[in-house]
């Protein structure tokens, strides 16, 4: 995901969130919310591909836990 942000979908992104223990809900919207342990949260638009953007920031949220 770091070498190459583009043509992602979400459910990647939810496997990926699994792998590392980071929980996410789809609350009916176009958008899945993920939650880092630490507290930090991601909200990424569902539409398809995922923009690199919320890539970029969904692989920080992964390493540091933080979104922002």
């Amino acid at each position: 995901m770091k070498a190459n942000p583009l043509d992602w979908r979400i459910e990647s992104l939810k496997s990926v969130a699994e792998a590392f223990e980071v929980k996410f809900l789809q609350p009916g919207g176009s958008h899945v919310i993920f939650r880092h342990a630490n507290g930090a949260m991601l909200s990424v638009p569902a539409r398809r591909p995922i923009k690199p953007v919320y890539i970029r920031k969904f692989v920080r949220l992964i390493e540091e836990g933080t979104a922002e």
